[in-house]
């Protein structure tokens, strides 16, 4: 079959996190000559397939088979892909079947390499990704197979095929801050302590504000309220307590004890409870480093587009390898209807994308 063939038959497998619906034994089918790790914990699987050619570098090729819930709106049965006007419709056609079947088909249909080739595929993407990439990462660790390269066939272009190679991610800082007060009767405000009235007093000092300046490859580290409540929804109780919610997609230049410095400077007059979850750490691939270089002279030699470098969007796997020491890179098909009803992507994108993992390959 040809790599539209093979998206398609990975588009018509049910895959929602963490089912893989039968999808992961077809793959390892498809890829037969491949030797198998395989692990299931807590209804979620992963797949590694790798077949050493010679001696030299481990390249991985890696990605994610399971998919958001369709949604409502659809056009379409969002598990029948329908070809129409050069796109393929179907959920899980940008985000990322088409990144599998491109790099799958590649990986196939290879011959020669110096060093070992593999795939890492994960039915936990889109969930909570505890057992998923980062659970396989570790297996391979102990078994002293960690490669040492990695392309995640995210969805990464912009407007055209070949504008973006993400070389990084920003990471993710949630935070839940509680203002203590003193509840009481709304007609003897002297008698109370309203959270609200104090936390009214800088609100506009900390929503929205930049923690830092960025850099060539990051945005500034921007803290984006998300949520505010407090009281009984009476008008004539003063609440006894606000919270507020927030979120940073953090960049190198800020962590978590910046934001604690930061949430200390405007409340440190007042009884406040901070509490801080980082969800994803950010990272960033050398620019010059051999996965970037090689891969983006594939892109040019096949779309003729030199790709820009970016880090822009939220949360992927490469986090997981880059936790790992692993170079690691993201690469795949536009991204403008992830998520979306009547997810689609042209066909030669997915061709293009195929051509473009090959010749990386072949450049090794």
């Amino acid at each position: 079959m040809d790599v539209i063939e093979l998206f398609k038959k990975l588009l018509k497998f049910k895959s929602i996190t963490p089912n893989d619906d039968g999808a992961m034994e077809f793959i390892k089918n498809y890829l037969g000559e491949y030797e198998v790790i395989e692990s299931e914990k807590e209804g979620v699987k992963n797949l590694f397939l790798y077949k050493k050619f010679g001696d030299g570098e481990h390249l991985c090729f890696a990605g994610h088979i399971d998919v958001v819930p369709p949604g409502v709106g659809w056009n379409t049965n969002p598990f029948e892909p329908v070809e129409k006007d050069g796109f393929i419709y179907a959920r899980g056609a940008q985000d990322m079947k088409s990144g599998v079947a491109a790099f799958l088909y590649a990986l196939k249909h290879t011959k020669n390499f110096n060093g070992t080739l593999s795939a890492l595929i994960t039915s936990d993407e889109e969930g909570d990704a505890i057992w998923g990439t980062r659970y396989m990462l570790e297996i391979l660790k102990e078994k002293n197979m960690l490669p040492d390269y990695a392309i995640v066939a995210e969805p990464t272009c912009e407007k055209v095929f070949g504008d973006a190679i993400k070389i990084g991610r920003r990471g993710s800082i949630n935070g839940v801050l509680k203002k203590i007060g003193k509840q009481g009767h709304a007609a003897y405000p002297e008698k109370s302590i309203n959270p609200i009235h104090k936390v009214a007093k800088v609100l506009g000092k900390i929503a929205g504000v930049d923690l830092d300046n960025g850099d060539e490859y990051f945005a500034p580290s921007k803290f984006v309220v998300t949520d505010i409540r407090a009281g009984m929804e009476v008008t004539n109780v003063t609440p006894g307590e606000l919270k507020m919610m927030f979120n940073v997609r953090n960049n190198t230049h800020t962590d978590k004890e910046k934001i604690k410095k930061f949430i200390h400077k405007h409340f440190k007059d007042m009884n406040y409870q901070l509490e801080l979850k980082e969800s994803a750490k950010p990272f960033i691939t050398n620019p010059n480093t051999k996965v970037v270089k090689t891969l983006d002279k594939a892109i040019k030699k096949v779309t003729n587009i030199t790709p820009k470098y970016s880090t822009a969007g939220g949360t992927s796997d490469a986090r997981f390898f880059a936790e790992k020491g692993v170079k690691v890179v993201e690469f795949g098909v536009k991204n403008d209807t992830i998520h979306a009803p009547n997810e689609r992507t042209s066909k030669d994108e997915v061709v293009n994308l195929s051509k473009v993992f090959s010749e990386v390959i072949r450049e090794w």
